[in-house]
């Protein structure tokens, strides 16, 4: 069945790995940083990685995750300069922009919502030219909770005066839609193609969209998240 978009007022929208190709900040955290951290300390890189990622993965799930000034502290590095230095491979995913300009047209409103800090939002915004296509864009340090916690979306609907029963959201983190669905969000997919350069993710849990295009051209069956 076609989507019904006549019973959505708000969207919103992830962006690393939704509207823009995950393969920038895979790179940059993978690659890029554990090289920068192994000459910084004049390490072996295999050991750089193996104390990067760990030191990853003791903040995964809360603001520091994405806090690129925590970052720069914790592993005595520019991430923001070196952010910079890379802004080149920053790209939108090809369906992206085509979708936002269907949300105009449908007369939506559309906001961004992410996990990102706002001196990598300014960078990518900027360098994609996406700002004008918002009607809010707010980062969970706006809110004090990342979108895995509930609390994220309580006080995003204080902001924004959203109906979660008219409410679309699409993110490549399973774990925010579950968050989101928790909620009561009711119009949920999962952004199945985040990176340009990785397959497709499978999730049994919420609708995957390999393309915007399918939502737009009525390819998909909705599904709705419950109270």
């Amino acid at each position: 069945m076609t989507f019904p978009w006549e019973e959505v007022d708000w969207v919103l929208l992830d962006m690393d790995g939704t509207l823009l190709d995950k393969y920038f900040d895979d790179y940059f955290w993978e690659t890029l940083v554990p090289e920068e951290y192994a000459k910084r300390r004049g390490l072996p890189l295999a050991q750089a990685r193996q104390e990067v990622f760990a030191r990853y993965q003791r903040e995964e799930g809360t603001l520091n995750w994405t806090d690129i000034d925590f970052w720069s502290r914790e592993l005595d590095l520019d991430i923001p300069a070196l952010k910079a230095g890379i802004r080149h491979l920053i790209e939108l995913h090809p369906d992206a922009e085509d979708f936002l300009q269907f949300l105009r047209q449908q007369q939506k409103k559309v906001a961004l919502v992410t996990n990102a800090h706002w001196k990598t939002l300014d960078l990518k915004l900027n360098h994609t030219g996406l700002l004008g296509y918002f009607d809010r864009v707010v980062s969970s340090f706006d809110l004090g909770f990342p979108k895995e916690d509930v609390r994220f979306w309580e006080i995003l609907q204080t902001h924004l005066n959203f109906d979660p029963r008219r409410t679309l959201l699409v993110d490549d983190n399973a774990e925010v839609l579950a968050t989101a669905r928790a909620y009561g969000i009711k119009y949920l997919f999962f952004k199945a193609k985040s990176s340009s350069q990785l397959p497709p993710e499978k999730n049994s849990h919420f609708p995957s969209l390999l393309s915007f295009h399918e939502l737009m051209h009525g390819q998909t069956t909705a599904t709705s998240g419950r109270r």
